[in-house]
């Protein structure tokens, strides 16, 4: 393998990560000195802006017939976005989760997750499909904007760990909005270019499928955005903001992301048996066993947040064991089927009913008891 090529895919993926820091904050700039309201940039344009690495690299791969790192982007940072990004975050500092995202959005996220194995039935992700899907993104866009007005969201709240308030509507502002706005877009386009090449000679130089660089490296790199928003939201005691990071970004690159990218894409998104039949459904069992864990007190603890991570690093493991067919592949198997994943998903049944006979016991507290405990709760 070249290094030239080596070095053309790392700069690619600074280029996509750092370009979609640059287009947001231009983009959200602009939109303010225009006059579009900071909650509505907040919601939409910072929203989408998360996805654009994901959505460069979509657009590209399709367009290029690497349909394998188009699908695998999208469904690896699903699940990067969970067990990685989630995973850190609450290993820093436990996760506090809001009622409103455990009841409306993760189910969302889980729904659209099991749609998008619907489409991909026939292998392929159409432009009837892909129109669903990014009409599904507008919904949820609408839904977010009146739902924010009337729970009287904060813009500063939403607006501020983006930087996207210009501080006053002067030449110069609008200049370095438009500049970053224009380098932001230039710095995604060619880094996606970049990437996707060089994913795709990496890939062959070892051996890889394109899905497995997809599900991988490139997955990895494009969720770098929300790693970062994640871990700062978490150190900065904003552990609401980390969750709800997360999952909005899953959303969006199964709605925004795959939609687009089957409504541009000349022949649709091609969509491999191997996603089908088994990451698109791990990214499904994923995203459904964040209800249980939500659920325990509507918080992600430190110990849950590690077993995330370890997660990761053992589905990381097991697409490199099984695509190179490494010979330690079925000890690996048996160990996870028949140890790991029966041992975790008794420990979530077991948290699941001790919160609902937790709750059941509080619903028959009197209602002076009920405000007491949550007092206590809110005081710790």
């Amino acid at each position: 393998m070249n290094i030239i090529v080596f070095l053309k895919f790392i700069i690619g993926l600074g280029l996509l990560v750092k370009g979609a820091d640059y287009l947001v904050a231009g983009a959200g700039r602009l939109a303010t000195l225009i006059g579009i309201s900071p909650l509505v940039v907040g919601l939409t344009v910072v929203s989408f802006g998360t996805s654009s690495p994901e959505l460069a690299v979509g657009i590209k791969a399709n367009f290029t017939q690497q349909a394998g790192i188009s699908v695998g982007n999208v469904v690896g940072s699903n699940i990067a976005n969970v067990l990685l990004v989630l995973g850190i975050a609450a290993t820093i500092a436990p996760l506090s989760v809001s009622e409103k995202l455990v009841r409306m959005d993760v189910p969302i996220m889980i729904g659209i997750s099991i749609l998008l194995l619907f489409f991909s039935i026939d292998n392929q992700i159409g432009k009837f499909d892909g129109s669903l899907l990014l009409l599904g993104a507008i919904i949820y866009t609408v839904y977010l904007l009146i739902e924010s007005r009337r729970n009287n969201s904060s813009p500063e709240e939403l607006t501020e760990e983006f930087d996207v308030i210009p501080k006053e509507k002067s030449w110069r502002e609008w200049l370095t909005s438009f500049g970053l706005l224009m380098v932001g877009l230039v710095m995604v386009v060619l880094g996606s270019d970049w990437l996707v090449s060089g994913a795709t000679t990496i890939a062959a130089a070892l051996g890889l499928s394109e899905l497995v660089i997809g599900l991988t490296v490139v997955a990895l790199g494009t969720s770098l955005p929300e790693l970062a928003t994640s871990i700062a939201a978490s150190a900065r005691g904003e552990r609401d903001i980390a969750v709800g990071n997360a999952v909005g970004s899953n959303i969006f690159n199964i709605l925004i992301v795959l939609g687009t990218a089957g409504i541009l894409a000349p022949t649709g998104v091609e969509v491999s048996a191997a996603a089908i039949n088994l990451d698109i459904p791990i990214m499904i069992a994923v995203a459904i066993a964040c209800l249980p864990v939500f659920f325990t007190n509507n918080l992600i603890s430190r110990w849950e947040g590690i077993f995330f991570w370890l997660y990761y690093i053992a589905y990381t493991l097991f697409l490199f064991l099984k695509s190179t067919e490494h010979e330690t592949l079925p000890v690996f198997n048996t160990v996870m089927l028949w140890f790991v994943i029966p041992i975790t998903a008794i420990t979530l049944l077991i948290l699941t009913i001790s919160h609902w006979r937790d709750r059941i016991k509080f619903s028959r507290k009197a209602p002076g008891e009920q405000q007491q405990m949550n007092q206590s709760e809110s005081e710790k």
